[in-house]
């Protein structure tokens, strides 16, 4: 791997320490460039950070545990549990370096304990349904993420996990209710309509396609740039062929083609519009 000497100037600890608070404000993993980056700035200009010193560890940490650095993460670890040994947070990092480790019952443990004090801690009932994921135990993990939500149902990741799970598991319907419960809270989001739209349309059903319309449909209309979406709307409206409203259907495929092409004129990619409309024509509908 490129040392981060070659990537960021070596004195320039200023832009390393903001690359790094701004990956963070973003939730941006990017582990190896993090652990690329922090490591360096770490060892060399940590003193330099202040209080974002014990911030930055977490964050290289994590990144490290990521790549499968464990003896690099376990030397992060002892500094902060030095720093704060009886912190709660601390803790879940030694069950997430057990769970790396493959120590999967050691950290169960670890956080049961942890839950005796507090039994709706959501970090560490989280953490013990990655477990059930990382063991295969999917019907558990379903259960668990379940009974998690009764409690904070306004955690957005866990509906999205949750429909994962469903969908690992072919049951769409159930996919789709997480999808819903998502656009109910934030009906904006592009992203929960056409993740909901593709649930949909791999059901196939003629009620499910036209669902799946409007959801694409939808999904366009708060982002025009998700090409997703626009080869989603496409493919959904050549699957409704046989509706009883074609011309609609063809009036919407017209639709999204003009888009599709539009948006690769836009980007200058004048080479891949000539062959994006030759493979559009191969599923298009037949008028």
């Amino acid at each position: 791997m490129e040392t981060v000497r070659n990537i960021i100037p070596f004195s320039d600890w200023k832009s390393a320490r903001d690359t790094l608070r701004k990956w963070r404000e973003e939730r941006k993993r990017k582990s190896a460039d993090v652990l690329n980056l922090g490591s360096v700035l770490l060892s060399d200009h940590g003193r330099k950070l202040g209080d974002e010193i014990w911030t930055v560890y977490e964050q290289v940490l994590i990144a490290a545990l990521d790549c499968g650095e464990l003896e690099q993460a376990d030397e992060y670890l002892q500094v902060l549990e030095r720093q704060f040994p009886k912190s709660r947070r601390v803790l879940k990092l030694q069950g997430m370096l057990l769970e790396a480790s493959g120590s999967y019952d050691e950290a169960l443990t670890l956080y049961d304990t942890a839950l005796e004090e507090n039994q709706n801690n959501a970090e560490f009932l989280k953490r013990k349904i990655a477990i059930c994921k990382a063991k295969g135990q999917t019907t558990d993990a379903i259960k668990q993420l379940t009974t998690y939500l009764e409690t904070y149902m306004s955690d957005y990741e866990a509906w999205m996990e949750l429909a994962d799970l469903y969908i690992s598991q072919n049951q769409y319907s159930k996919a789709a209710f997480c999808l819903e419960e998502l656009i109910l809270s934030n009906p904006h989001h592009h992203l929960y309509h056409q993740r909901l739209a593709e649930i949909s349309y791999t059901q196939k059903t003629t009620e499910s396609l036209e669902l799946a319309q409007q959801h694409f449909a939808q999904a366009i209309k708060l982002n025009p740039n998700n090409m997703r979406a626009l080869y989603g709307h496409h493919l959904t409206c050549c699957a409704l062929t046989k509706s009883k409203t074609r011309d609609s259907n063809t009036r919407y495929n017209d639709w999204t083609r003009s888009l599709i092409v539009q948006h690769y004129q836009q980007q200058a990619a004048v080479d891949k519009v000539e062959l994006v409309q030759k493979s559009l024509e191969k599923i298009s509908i037949t008028k």
